[in-house]
């Protein structure tokens, strides 16, 4: 093929790869297509306890609360209410908002407990009829003793109640509620604070928006609505501050932390490595040549990765740009490589190029298409968008250098430092300390200490977290409680687990103290019990006021609860469960709603348990510690061993191929360099006491492939004792100062992968330059 046709022919593939996949791109819905929310990154398919449960509470309506505070500067101890009604009116003529009202403490408790003491016979006599059965059963005694036993059991802790002072608020109670439900309820759940309490000088805020607070239906035209208000109330009541939080703010922040910031860190990357092409070039404008390969490559791997993958996360397209220090590598190979021979055609040295070239690619292709069989959706999208990008860069570099009648840019040769040669002690020197490293690249990595927390996803924003602090506190969210989610696929199930866990709450954690809202509710087996109970009590009437009255009562104080008795065994209590739940709903609302779940794919209770957390319950309980929920430490230390093995997997498999496609001892050379790169700087890390998390790992398995390439591409001149090409020097000292950069990032993925990335790059480099100098003298090169 004559030179003009051949440009002419990769011309048209190029410009035509280009067009498909700027036309697929250009219709793509980008909204439905990316994704934004954490819950992406786990495969759907996942059954662990935390997964479930996160999904369960991402769905419903807690992720859409919002929480306002108000503060009159002009009187800081005195809650402004009026200014507090004035915002919730606004908010509720908003389409946005769904709900919103006024937190009154006092005014909370008092609803909350009316509705529990009207409905007392409903939702508290099940639970204790069921308690004194179970416990008379455990006596051995005969059943017909047991009327007047749980008589005398009743008298008595009313007797042991009264002596108490904190009995004396409920005086008035006693008549109607001898057998203490909820004096009892009231003891048990005291530490649920109804907001308010330690509000000093507040007016809080309950709203719930309508659309989900991770789009941006629930960001930009909420905060517009909240703005609009703000101004409202300040043209009304000017001395009124508002303090506000929600799951959008944190969302909206991130998101515009990571666009400000990823435009700010490819800015000082290109500038760096401009900066890095000055030293290294004559022309450093003709580096510019190598954009088209780094476009087409990325370009290539969205097309290609969106054609697959039904939805992506955005962190795959976040990660997948640092593909672009991998893919200029093939373009500086080609473009700084001399011709042979004056007037070498493009084909002739290409073809010389070719084996280094196919052997760096398809070797990292094979190491990263083994991601392709994680557990994890995102190490798999991360797999394939970096194979798919790598064979785009090395086919759109092959063809892109077509169109050059001189494809060459001639770069400054800088010898090697070759003192250490003619120096045996010198030399001497640098072999101990290889051989150190090599102690650190086999002992050290062992001894990593490893921390997986979803939290690394976010981006850190300390004034919203100082403002979330500040709310939760005024909300009575109490810092030195443990909380705990027990769920259920129905309500009935999660009520039951909840009796199970509480039970061994009080058997493990016997000093602390353990609440939760679903106390209030019987479990399904003491409710469906309750009419067959309260039938085998003929005499309990009887027996209760002769009880009374030998505990020193007078019965005739009690007509009301004897009334209400009489009654309640003429008409026991009917209906389904959900029913209870139903007739309790119009009293829950505000913060209180928040500790319970009755509708949707997931039922819960949340268990607040006074003291720091203990040991995680176990499985069988379907209970888990929020704490563990907001990190998912256990479920992602699993998906980092499962791509550690895969990565392993893949770099034997690169290590093979290497040893099929060179002779043995080039091979040894080529495989090493790499690997012992790599675990010389986990080892490092390790012995520095850094925690490292998945993302370093990925960030390792990208550095390795990079130090791959440096190997391969220097192996020629290792043979002969030459310094390595231009290309090499160029790639990595480009590759170290952009992702040296990228470790400068506030954001933790980027930081973990630039830093890593950096090292590894740094490290291989250096044994680049210096390894051939262990040996004194070039060893000739043996080929089969």
């Amino acid at each position: 093929m004559t030179p003009v046709r051949q440009r002419i022919l990769a011309r048209v593939v190029l410009f035509a790869f280009a067009g498909v996949c700027a036309v697929w791109l250009a219709r793509l819905d980008y909204g439905r297509k990316i994704s934004t929310d954490v819950l992406d990154l786990l495969p759907p398919e996942e059954k662990s306890p935390e997964v479930i449960v996160l999904r369960g509470l991402a769905g419903d309506l807690q992720a859409r609360v919002l929480l306002f505070a108000l503060q009159d500067s002009a009187r800081p101890g005195t809650p402004p209410a009026a200014a507090a009604r004035a915002l919730v009116a606004r908010l509720r003529q908003s389409p946005s908002f769904a709900e919103a009202e006024v937190l009154d403490g006092a005014e909370l408790q008092a609803g909350f407990g009316r509705a529990v003491f009207d409905h007392r016979y409903e939702l508290l006599l099940p639970s204790w009829l069921g308690r004194q059965e179970r416990a008379y059963a455990r006596t051995g005694r005969p059943p017909g003793e047991y009327s007047a036993w749980l008589a005398d059991q009743a008298a008595g802790d009313l007797e042991l109640f009264l002596s108490r002072p904190e009995a004396m608020p409920l005086q008035d109670l006693v008549p109607h509620d001898p057998l203490l439900l909820v004096p009892r309820l009231i003891d048990a759940v005291h530490f649920l604070d109804a907001p308010g309490g330690r509000a000093n000088g507040y007016a809080l805020v309950w709203a719930q928006i309508r659309p989900s607070p991770l789009t941006e239906a629930g960001q930009g035209p909420v905060f517009a609505e909240i703005a609009q208000a703000e101004r409202a109330l300040h043209a009304s009541h000017p001395a009124v501050t508002v303090l506000w939080s929600g799951v959008n703010r944190f969302a909206a922040a991130s998101r515009a932390r990571i666009e400000a910031e990823i435009k700010v860190l490819n800015v000082l990357s290109v500038l760096a490595v401009l900066a890095v092409g000055a030293v290294f070039l004559r022309q450093i404008w003709k580096i510019l040549y190598l954009l088209p390969v780094i476009a087409c490559s990325l370009l290539g791997a969205w097309t290609a990765s969106t054609l697959v993958f039904p939805r992506l996360h955005i962190l795959v397209f976040v990660i997948g740009s640092l593909l672009s220090g991998v893919a200029v590598d093939y373009g500086f190979y080609i473009y700084l490589q001399p011709p042979a021979r004056p007037g070498e055609p493009y084909a002739d040295k290409l073809g010389r190029l070719l084996k280094p070239l196919l052997a760096s690619c398809l070797t990292t292709v094979i190491g990263f298409s083994l991601l392709l069989f994680s557990d994890l959706p995102f190490i798999r999208q991360v797999g394939f968008f970096v194979s798919a990008g790598l064979l785009c860069a090395l086919g759109s570099a092959m063809l892109y250098f077509a169109q050059f009648r001189h494809p060459f840019l001639e770069a400054r040769q800088f010898g090697r430092i070759s003192f250490a040669r003619h120096h045996p002690a010198l030399r001497r020197l640098l072999q101990i300390a290889f051989f150190a490293a090599l102690v650190i690249a086999v002992t050290a990595p062992w001894r990593t200490r490893w921390r997986d927390d979803i939290r690394e996803l976010d981006i850190p924003s300390p004034g919203l977290m100082a403002n979330e602090v500040k709310l939760r506190t005024l909300f009575g969210e109490d810092a030195d409680r443990s909380l705990y989610l027990t769920y259920g696929s129905t309500v009935a199930q999660a009520r039951e687990r909840l009796e199970r866990f509480l039970e061994h709450e009080a058997k493990d954690r016997a000093a602390t103290h353990a609440a939760s809202l679903g106390l209030v509710f019987p479990s399904e087996e003491d409710w469906t019990k309750t009419p067959v109970r309260l039938r085998r009590l003929d005499g309990f009437a009887g027996d209760f006021r002769a009880a009374l009255q030998r505990h020193g009562f007078d019965p005739g104080a009690f007509v009301p609860f004897f009334t209400d008795w009489d009654d309640l065994r003429l008409h026991p209590p009917r209906g389904d469960y959900a029913s209870l739940y139903r007739e309790l709903a119009g009293a829950i609302h505000g913060p209180l709603a928040q500790l319970y779940q009755i509708h949707g794919s997931l039922a819960y209770f949340i268990t607040i348990v006074d003291g720091p957390g203990g040991a995680l319950p176990p499985p069988e309980f379907s209970t888990v510690s929020l704490n563990e929920l907001q990190s998912l430490n256990r479920l992602f230390t699993r998906y980092r061993w499962s791509a550690l093995r895969l990565s392993l997997v893949g770099l034997g498999l690169v290590i093979g191929s290497v040893f099929l496609i060179y002779p043995f001892q080039r091979a040894v050379r080529i495989a090493l360099i790499p690997a012992g790169s790599c675990f010389f700087v986990l080892g490092a890390l390790a012995l520095a006491g850094q925690t490292l998390n998945l993302f370093h790992l990925l960030g390792a398995f990208l550095g390795l492939c990079l130090a791959h390439n440096y190997a391969i591409f220097s192996a020629d001149s290792a043979q002969t004792g030459a310094a390595p090409p231009a290309a090499i020097r160029l790639s990595a000292a480009s590759a170290a100062v952009s992702f040296a950069v990228l470790a400068c990032s506030h954001i933790p993925v980027v930081h973990a992968l630039g830093l890593i990335v950096c090292l590894i790059v740094l490290t291989a480099l250096i044994a680049v330059e210096w390894e051939p100098m262990l040996r004194g003298r070039p060893a000739p090169d043996r080929r089969p």
